[in-house]
Protein backbone atom coordinates (compact mmCIF):
# COMPACT_ATOMS: atom_id res chain seq x y z
CA UNK A 1 0.00 0.00 0.00
CA UNK A 2 1.23 3.80 -0.91
CA UNK A 3 2.25 5.23 2.02
CA UNK A 4 0.12 7.77 1.70
CA UNK A 5 -2.81 5.92 2.08
CA UNK A 6 -1.25 4.23 4.92
CA UNK A 7 -1.51 7.28 6.89
CA UNK A 8 -4.92 8.15 5.31
CA UNK A 9 -6.13 4.58 7.28
CA UNK A 10 -4.28 5.47 10.00
CA UNK A 11 -5.73 9.13 10.49
CA UNK A 12 -9.29 7.24 9.57
CA UNK A 13 -8.87 5.38 12.63
CA UNK A 14 -9.50 8.48 14.45
CA UNK A 15 -6.28 7.25 17.24
CA UNK A 16 -4.08 9.98 17.04
CA UNK A 17 -0.90 9.32 15.14
CA UNK A 18 2.53 9.98 17.04
CA UNK A 19 5.46 11.13 14.25
CA UNK A 20 8.68 11.69 15.87
CA UNK A 21 11.32 13.76 14.03
CA UNK A 22 13.62 11.31 12.47
CA UNK A 23 16.99 13.85 10.93
CA UNK A 24 18.55 10.82 9.02
CA UNK A 25 17.25 7.41 7.65
CA UNK A 26 18.89 5.59 10.85
CA UNK A 27 17.01 7.83 13.36
CA UNK A 28 14.05 6.79 10.78
CA UNK A 29 15.01 3.14 11.29
CA UNK A 30 15.29 3.43 14.33
CA UNK A 31 11.62 5.33 15.23
CA UNK A 32 10.09 2.38 13.38
CA UNK A 33 11.99 0.20 15.43
CA UNK A 34 9.93 1.69 18.50
CA UNK A 35 6.85 0.75 17.31
CA UNK A 36 5.44 4.28 15.71
CA UNK A 37 3.35 4.39 12.47
CA UNK A 38 5.03 7.43 11.03
CA UNK A 39 8.49 9.06 11.09
CA UNK A 40 8.14 12.95 10.80
CA UNK A 41 11.27 13.78 8.62
CA UNK A 42 11.92 17.43 10.19
CA UNK A 43 13.84 20.51 8.48
CA UNK A 44 15.45 21.04 11.67
CA UNK A 45 17.05 18.00 11.84
CA UNK A 46 17.70 17.72 8.07
CA UNK A 47 19.75 21.11 8.49
CA UNK A 48 21.59 19.96 11.48
CA UNK A 49 22.86 16.65 10.26
CA UNK A 50 23.33 17.42 6.98
CA UNK A 51 25.62 20.59 7.42
CA UNK A 52 25.87 21.29 11.17
CA UNK A 53 23.68 24.17 11.04
CA UNK A 54 20.66 25.83 12.46
CA UNK A 55 16.79 25.84 10.65
CA UNK A 56 17.13 29.12 8.74
CA UNK A 57 16.97 28.05 5.23
CA UNK A 58 19.72 26.91 4.02
CA UNK A 59 19.28 23.55 2.85
CA UNK A 60 17.55 23.41 -0.90
CA UNK A 61 14.41 21.59 -2.54
CA UNK A 62 16.68 18.96 -3.81
CA UNK A 63 18.68 18.25 -0.56
CA UNK A 64 15.63 18.07 1.37
CA UNK A 65 13.65 15.51 -1.43
CA UNK A 66 16.79 13.93 -1.30
CA UNK A 67 16.94 13.50 2.07
CA UNK A 68 13.07 12.24 2.49
CA UNK A 69 13.91 9.70 -0.54
CA UNK A 70 16.52 8.51 1.67
CA UNK A 71 14.43 8.30 4.57
CA UNK A 72 11.29 6.39 2.71
CA UNK A 73 13.78 4.02 1.43
CA UNK A 74 14.84 2.98 4.77
CA UNK A 75 11.32 2.23 6.33
CA UNK A 76 8.16 0.59 5.77
CA UNK A 77 5.81 3.15 7.65
CA UNK A 78 4.71 6.61 6.36
CA UNK A 79 7.31 9.48 6.05
CA UNK A 80 5.55 12.83 6.92
CA UNK A 81 7.72 15.60 5.44
CA UNK A 82 8.88 19.16 5.72
CA UNK A 83 8.31 21.01 2.58
CA UNK A 84 9.54 24.74 3.89
CA UNK A 85 7.94 27.07 1.57
CA UNK A 86 7.69 25.20 -1.28
CA UNK A 87 11.09 26.87 -2.64
CA UNK A 88 9.90 29.45 -4.94
CA UNK A 89 6.99 30.11 -6.98
CA UNK A 90 4.09 28.68 -8.59
CA UNK A 91 6.46 26.46 -10.87
CA UNK A 92 8.67 25.71 -7.92
CA UNK A 93 5.74 24.58 -5.78
CA UNK A 94 4.57 22.82 -8.98
CA UNK A 95 8.13 21.21 -8.71
CA UNK A 96 8.48 20.78 -5.27
CA UNK A 97 5.18 18.52 -5.04
CA UNK A 98 6.04 16.48 -8.15
CA UNK A 99 9.83 15.67 -6.22
CA UNK A 100 8.23 14.40 -3.36
CA UNK A 101 6.06 12.36 -4.87
CA UNK A 102 8.65 10.96 -6.44
CA UNK A 103 10.18 10.23 -3.28
CA UNK A 104 7.45 8.32 -1.80
CA UNK A 105 6.63 10.38 1.07
CA UNK A 106 3.51 10.12 2.36
CA UNK A 107 2.61 13.69 3.30
CA UNK A 108 4.33 17.41 3.49
CA UNK A 109 3.79 20.28 4.93
CA UNK A 110 3.63 23.82 3.34
CA UNK A 111 4.74 27.22 5.63
CA UNK A 112 3.68 30.60 5.13
CA UNK A 113 7.30 32.26 5.98
CA UNK A 114 8.70 35.03 4.05
CA UNK A 115 12.21 34.22 3.02
CA UNK A 116 15.16 33.61 4.59
CA UNK A 117 12.79 31.06 6.61
CA UNK A 118 13.28 29.50 10.28
CA UNK A 119 12.42 27.21 12.41
CA UNK A 120 8.93 28.32 13.61
CA UNK A 121 10.32 28.18 17.41
CA UNK A 122 12.55 31.27 16.54
CA UNK A 123 11.89 34.85 16.84
CA UNK A 124 12.09 37.15 13.66
CA UNK A 125 9.80 35.07 11.95
CA UNK A 126 8.14 37.43 8.51
CA UNK A 127 4.78 36.17 7.42
CA UNK A 128 3.83 35.81 4.02
CA UNK A 129 0.18 37.51 3.38
CA UNK A 130 -1.95 34.89 3.91
CA UNK A 131 -3.91 35.36 0.31
CA UNK A 132 -0.92 35.17 -1.12
CA UNK A 133 -0.08 32.05 0.16
CA UNK A 134 -3.73 30.61 0.01
CA UNK A 135 -2.77 30.69 -3.64
CA UNK A 136 0.36 28.94 -3.03
CA UNK A 137 -1.32 26.20 -1.19
CA UNK A 138 -3.98 26.11 -4.03
CA UNK A 139 -1.13 25.68 -6.13
CA UNK A 140 0.08 22.45 -4.43
CA UNK A 141 -3.25 20.73 -4.46
CA UNK A 142 -3.73 21.46 -8.05
CA UNK A 143 -0.01 20.19 -8.75
CA UNK A 144 -0.42 16.65 -6.82
CA UNK A 145 -3.40 16.11 -8.84
CA UNK A 146 -4.33 12.53 -8.82
CA UNK A 147 -1.12 11.41 -6.58
CA UNK A 148 -1.86 9.93 -2.94
CA UNK A 149 0.08 12.73 -1.24
CA UNK A 150 -1.51 14.70 1.79
CA UNK A 151 -0.93 18.82 1.90
CA UNK A 152 -0.69 20.26 5.23
CA UNK A 153 -1.13 23.86 5.43
CA UNK A 154 0.98 24.94 8.20
CA UNK A 155 1.17 28.61 9.24
CA UNK A 156 3.75 30.29 11.82
CA UNK A 157 1.44 33.32 12.58
CA UNK A 158 1.35 32.11 16.28
CA UNK A 159 4.87 33.86 17.68
CA UNK A 160 5.12 36.35 14.56
CA UNK A 161 1.07 37.47 15.32
CA UNK A 162 -0.62 35.93 18.03
CA UNK A 163 -3.22 33.42 18.48
CA UNK A 164 -5.51 35.17 16.71
CA UNK A 165 -4.09 35.61 13.21
CA UNK A 166 -2.85 32.20 13.61
CA UNK A 167 -6.42 30.58 14.15
CA UNK A 168 -7.95 33.36 11.15
CA UNK A 169 -4.61 31.34 8.72
CA UNK A 170 -5.42 27.89 9.73
CA UNK A 171 -9.13 28.11 8.93
CA UNK A 172 -8.39 29.81 5.85
CA UNK A 173 -5.99 27.22 4.57
CA UNK A 174 -8.43 24.54 5.08
CA UNK A 175 -11.21 26.57 3.05
CA UNK A 176 -8.16 26.09 0.37
CA UNK A 177 -8.47 22.49 0.35
CA UNK A 178 -5.71 20.84 2.74
CA UNK A 179 -5.93 18.03 4.31
CA UNK A 180 -4.79 18.83 7.49
CA UNK A 181 -3.58 22.32 9.48
CA UNK A 182 -0.77 22.97 11.31
CA UNK A 183 0.10 25.80 13.40
CA UNK A 184 3.77 26.02 14.40
CA UNK A 185 5.56 27.62 17.30
CA UNK A 186 3.52 26.42 20.15
CA UNK A 187 5.01 26.85 23.40
CA UNK A 188 2.35 26.54 25.83
CA UNK A 189 -0.44 24.29 26.52
CA UNK A 190 -2.76 27.01 26.98
CA UNK A 191 -1.57 27.51 23.30
CA UNK A 192 -2.37 23.74 22.45
CA UNK A 193 -6.03 24.35 24.00
CA UNK A 194 -6.20 27.72 21.91
CA UNK A 195 -6.24 25.88 18.62
CA UNK A 196 -7.94 22.99 19.99
CA UNK A 197 -10.78 24.77 20.27
CA UNK A 198 -10.94 27.35 17.52
CA UNK A 199 -9.61 25.13 15.05
CA UNK A 200 -12.38 22.42 13.84
CA UNK A 201 -10.93 19.39 11.49
CA UNK A 202 -7.98 17.50 10.93
CA UNK A 203 -5.02 19.09 12.52
CA UNK A 204 -1.51 18.51 13.45
CA UNK A 205 0.52 19.81 16.65
CA UNK A 206 3.96 20.28 17.35
CA UNK A 207 5.20 18.94 20.65
CA UNK A 208 9.03 20.17 21.42
CA UNK A 209 11.03 19.34 23.36
CA UNK A 210 11.76 22.08 26.45
CA UNK A 211 8.76 23.73 27.01
CA UNK A 212 5.12 23.01 29.02
CA UNK A 213 3.41 21.08 26.28
CA UNK A 214 5.75 17.88 27.07
CA UNK A 215 3.28 17.66 29.95
CA UNK A 216 0.65 16.76 27.44
CA UNK A 217 0.04 12.87 26.54
CA UNK A 218 -0.84 11.67 23.38
CA UNK A 219 -4.59 10.67 24.85
CA UNK A 220 -4.56 14.53 25.88
CA UNK A 221 -4.22 15.22 22.62
CA UNK A 222 -6.32 13.28 21.08
CA UNK A 223 -8.95 14.46 23.17
CA UNK A 224 -8.57 17.71 22.07
CA UNK A 225 -8.98 16.62 18.69
CA UNK A 226 -5.58 16.44 16.87
CA UNK A 227 -5.00 14.20 14.70
CA UNK A 228 -1.03 14.24 14.62
CA UNK A 229 1.62 14.87 17.17
CA UNK A 230 4.99 15.61 15.79
CA UNK A 231 7.89 14.87 18.56
CA UNK A 232 9.92 17.00 16.24
CA UNK A 233 13.03 17.15 18.06
CA UNK A 234 13.47 14.90 20.72
CA UNK A 235 15.45 12.12 18.98
CA UNK A 236 18.20 14.79 17.86
CA UNK A 237 18.18 16.48 21.01
CA UNK A 238 18.68 13.17 22.92
CA UNK A 239 21.13 11.67 20.33
CA UNK A 240 23.24 15.02 20.53
CA UNK A 241 23.34 15.04 24.34
CA UNK A 242 24.49 11.39 24.47
CA UNK A 243 27.49 11.81 21.58
CA UNK A 244 28.87 14.65 23.65
CA UNK A 245 28.38 12.60 26.77
CA UNK A 246 30.17 9.42 25.29
CA UNK A 247 32.95 12.11 23.34
CA UNK A 248 33.67 13.57 26.61
CA UNK A 249 34.14 10.23 28.06
CA UNK A 250 36.19 9.08 25.52
CA UNK A 251 38.41 12.15 26.00
CA UNK A 252 38.71 11.98 29.71
CA UNK A 253 39.28 8.52 29.81
CA UNK A 254 41.37 7.73 26.57
CA UNK A 255 39.13 4.68 26.49
CA UNK A 256 35.79 3.68 25.32
CA UNK A 257 35.27 0.55 27.77
CA UNK A 258 32.81 2.65 30.22
CA UNK A 259 30.97 4.59 27.96
CA UNK A 260 26.98 3.58 27.49
CA UNK A 261 26.60 2.18 23.85
CA UNK A 262 24.53 -0.06 21.77
CA UNK A 263 26.53 -3.33 20.88
CA UNK A 264 27.88 -4.08 17.29
CA UNK A 265 25.27 -7.37 16.87
CA UNK A 266 22.42 -4.62 17.92
CA UNK A 267 23.48 -2.03 15.22
CA UNK A 268 24.12 -4.80 12.77
CA UNK A 269 20.13 -5.58 13.16
CA UNK A 270 19.06 -2.00 13.59
CA UNK A 271 20.77 -1.75 10.04
CA UNK A 272 19.16 -4.78 8.16
CA UNK A 273 22.65 -6.58 8.10
CA UNK A 274 21.02 -10.09 8.81
CA UNK A 275 18.88 -9.47 5.53
CA UNK A 276 21.97 -9.44 3.23
CA UNK A 277 23.67 -11.76 5.00
CA UNK A 278 20.70 -13.97 4.12
CA UNK A 279 20.91 -12.26 0.32
CA UNK A 280 24.89 -13.47 0.33
CA UNK A 281 23.77 -16.76 1.68
CA UNK A 282 21.49 -17.53 -1.24
CA UNK A 283 22.78 -16.02 -4.15
CA UNK A 284 26.25 -14.74 -3.27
Amino acid sequence: MHPALQLKQLLSSGRIVQAPGAYDALSARLVERAGFEAVYMTGFGATASRLGQPDIGLLTQTEMTGHARDMVRAVSVPVIADADTGYGGPSNIERTLHEYVQAGVAAIHLEDQLAPKRCGQMAGIKLMDARENERRLRCALAARGDAPLLVIGRTDALPAAGIDEAVARARRYQDAGVDLVFVDGIKRIAEVEAVARAVPGPKVVSIVDGNETVALTAADLQAMGFSIVFYAVTALFTAARAVEQAMRALRERGTPADVPAMSYADFSDVVGLPHHQRLDESFG
